[in-house]
């Protein structure tokens, strides 16, 4: 049974940071990553590494976001610097399976921006 464990969301202050873990298990994944969806607004993507290391950022986090990912535990991180009001939203975890076709999302953690 695959899941996917987030931890690290809450409440910061506006120019604060905030590191997300996601540890997954139950497969092998390639592509992982984080999504993030904010009230009446869609899901986007944040940011996605690659199982061989290679990254991908939204241009809105691209230089206060970093996302990084250990192999041997199966576990994305997500480090978010200068964090701003709009950056509020509900994060997701994603991974996608070696096998084609499957993609499997976390639960969400709720991550405000607020003074």
């Amino acid at each position: 049974q695959v899941q996917l464990v987030e931890s690290g969301g809450g409440l910061v202050q506006p120019g604060g940071s905030l590191r997300l873990s996601c540890a997954a298990s139950g497969s092998i994944f390639n592509t992982m990553g984080w999504y993030r969806q904010a009230p009446g607004k869609q899901r986007e993507l944040v940011a996605t590494i690659t199982s061989g290391g290679s990254t991908n950022y939204a241009s809105s986090v691209k230089g206060r976001f970093t996302i990084s990912r250990d192999n041997a535990k199966n576990t994305v991180y997500l480090q978010m610097n200068s964090l701003n009001p709009e950056d509020t939203a509900v994060y997701y975890c994603n991974a996608i399976d070696r096998r084609p076709g499957i993609t499997y999302w976390g639960q969400g953690t709720q991550v405000t921006v607020s003074s």
